[in-house]
């Protein structure tokens, strides 16, 4: 698969890591769960890239538990970043359309995703190689969503 998309993000990429690393540092379980999970991810975009990774790699490292457990736990996702997405927010112009989103919003869309990525590998015997969907969309558009929410809460208080 074919991850040139990535290749305009990766010195950002860099700044968006080392700030959620340090962000993560924090005495809300939580919420440091949910931080670490999105730099984790991210980080997989990245080494990915790098190494010429498969998607089944990918999509099998790709992790939305910390997610699912602040859900089960009634988290408020806006403990991540107060506010809507607004256009200074945007780094990349896909991502328009969220404008005016919460982070809750935005997490249950990055969730979907991974679920959605998953379940299809699933279905089609553990690889996503022969599949019909498009792959390389779907991990775009979750990479940059995840992206996004690294911007928002980083971005201006």
């Amino acid at each position: 698969m074919n991850l040139e998309w990535l290749k305009t993000g990766m010195g950002p990429l860099k700044d968006l890591l080392s700030f959620l690393n340090s962000e993560g540092k924090t005495t809300d379980v939580l919420k440091k769960q949910v931080i670490r999970e999105l730099r984790n991810n991210l980080n997989i975009f990245h080494n990915a890239y790098l190494n010429k990774v498969s998607p089944d790699i990918m999509i099998e490292l790709l992790s939305n538990e910390a997610i699912r457990k602040a859900i089960e736990e009634n988290f408020k996702f806006r403990k991540l970043k107060p506010g809507r997405i607004e256009p200074y927010h945007i780094r990349d112009d896909r991502n328009k359309k969220y404008i005016g989103w919460e982070a809750d919003k935005l997490i249950d869309k990055i969730d979907e995703k991974i679920e959605e990525l998953k379940l299809i590998k699933k279905m089609n015997g553990g690889s996503v190689a022969t599949v019909k969907n498009n792959i390389s969309l779907m991990l775009s558009n979750l990479y940059y969503r995840m992206k996004l929410l690294a911007d928002f809460i980083k971005g201006p208080k």
